[in-house]
């Protein structure tokens, strides 16, 4: 027999074992009705005067509900955070630092709003800059980059110095936003090699932008990103010198 025939025969022989799977006898509607387990239920958020986005559903950890900072401390030495509160919202304080949960966490859904100061002072990196860093260390940059020009993978709703964001969708300097995230966490192994690196999704004022994503490593400034080994982590925001500010912010576990 030519190879060629002999390949064909295997083939369809192969097919054949395929069909041959058994079958249920009787095949109904019901047969493919999954009844447990039964999916938990959970009160959506609802609109808010207070907030541009939902507020929280019923399962959801509130992380800064516009009266205080008690779920926040300082990233350099874990005091109280010293950012200022006023009209719901939580703003960069001048010197105060970088701030970030006390809770730490893996796998989540995350909710946050964001405010670049209405009056524009400067340019490109310098309007409205901070970062809120899944875990501590995987930075979503947050950027006034309404009409501001700065490089893609920069800007506003991207994984800093790493992934552009699929459009801009930034609004008006002054005006709120928000970023809805979905994020499940790296895995290691025992040697701390990566075997999955961390992914993320994002909506920025409900448009896609992050889709997805396959984070490479940390966030540097400067370098490529060198990947360590690590589990949970806290939410952290960051001081980057500009007035920029924070409501609404609540997270769910995965």
């Amino acid at each position: 027999m030519k190879k060629s025939a002999l390949t064909l025969a295997f083939l369809t022989g192969a097919a054949g074992l395929a069909l041959a799977q058994p079958q249920p006898s009787k095949q109904t509607p019901e047969s493919t009705e999954i009844w447990e387990p039964v999916p938990r239920i959970v009160t959506a958020g609802t609109s808010s005067p207070a907030a541009s986005g939902l507020t929280a559903p019923s399962d959801a950890i509130v992380l800064f509900d516009g009266k205080n900072l008690n779920n926040w401390v300082s990233s350099k030495d874990g005091s109280a955070a010293k950012w200022t509160v006023a009209d719901n919202a939580m703003t960069v304080a001048k010197g105060a630092g970088d701030i970030q949960t006390k809770q730490e966490f893996e796998d989540y859904q995350l909710h946050i709003e964001f405010r670049a100061p209405s009056e524009v002072v400067g340019t490109g990196q310098g309007r409205g800059n901070s970062g809120i860093f899944m875990q501590g260390i995987y930075e979503l940059q947050v950027l006034d980059s309404y009409d501001n020009r700065t490089y893609s993978n920069g800007q506003a709703g991207s994984i800093y110095k790493q992934t552009m964001p699929l459009v801009n969708a930034s609004r008006k300097p002054g005006e709120w936003q928000m970023y809805d995230v979905i994020y499940t966490a790296p895995k290691f192994n025992k040697d701390g090699m990566m075997l999955a690196p961390p992914y993320i999704t994002v909506l920025h004022n409900g448009v896609l932008v992050q889709n997805h994503t396959a984070i490479k490593g940390p966030t540097p400034y400067v370098g490529l990103p060198i990947v360590k080994p690590h589990g949970k982590g806290p939410i952290k925001l960051q001081d980057h010198g500009n007035p920029t500010s924070f409501r609404n912010v609540w997270i769910r576990e995965l």
